[in-house]
């Protein structure tokens, strides 16, 4: 009977492995669709989609005119003058440029000492290597932290020295640091 037991345990919890994580993707997939279809929304499922899709594309191709650029500096400005506005505005448009813009920040995975001595080290990404418009002394870099299953973090300003370059993909490294140290380096799973 334990045998028997054990068997279907086994298996069980090979099933739970295989679906839970399909399962959960599909999830998340499913309601990011529903959400965003529901957005401009139409009777046929998916036109609201590939309507958002069309008008931000062409709204990239608008704003990429010459024409279109008085009007982008014209409306910038506006909002980077507005005191509470600008805050709000100038750190989304920096995470995005940061993910997907030419300028993306977070590509440069490091292993951080915290400080001198320091026998735990933390992976995460060198954001900068020149603080001088902070006032912030030749020698220090901005590294970003991020928290293992969750989508945030901390910013530390650490010696240059205590940093050490990582060869590895940014967005392995990322992997590996939001999955808590589970998921492997160039483990693609196919």
């Amino acid at each position: 009977m334990s045998k028997l037991f054990s068997f279907i345990a086994k298996y069980f919890v090979r099933g739970l492995i295989f679906l839970v994580p399909v399962a959960a993707t599909v999830f998340v997939i499913f309601q990011a669709f529903i959400y965003i279809d529901g957005i401009i929304p139409y009777e046929l499922p998916g036109l609201g989609l590939l309507t958002l899709l069309v008008t931000i594309t062409l709204f990239g191709v608008l704003a990429s005119t010459v024409l279109a650029q008085p009007l982008i500096y014209w409306g910038n400005h506006i909002l980077n003058s507005a005191p509470i506005i600008k805050t709000i505005y100038s750190s989304i448009k920096d995470l995005i440029i940061a993910f997907v813009g030419n300028q993306k920040r977070f590509d440069q995975p490091v292993l951080v000492k915290m400080y001198e001595n320091a026998t735990v080290q933390k992976l995460g990404f060198m954001t900068s290597d020149d603080l001088s418009d902070l006032g912030i002394m030749k020698g220090q870099v901005a590294v970003y932290l991020p928290h293992s299953y969750a989508f945030s973090g901390n910013l530390f300003i650490v010696p240059a020295e205590n940093i050490t370059l990582i060869d590895a993909s940014a967005s392995d490294i990322m992997k590996f640091i939001v999955s808590g140290g589970v998921s492997k380096i160039g483990d693609n799973r196919e």
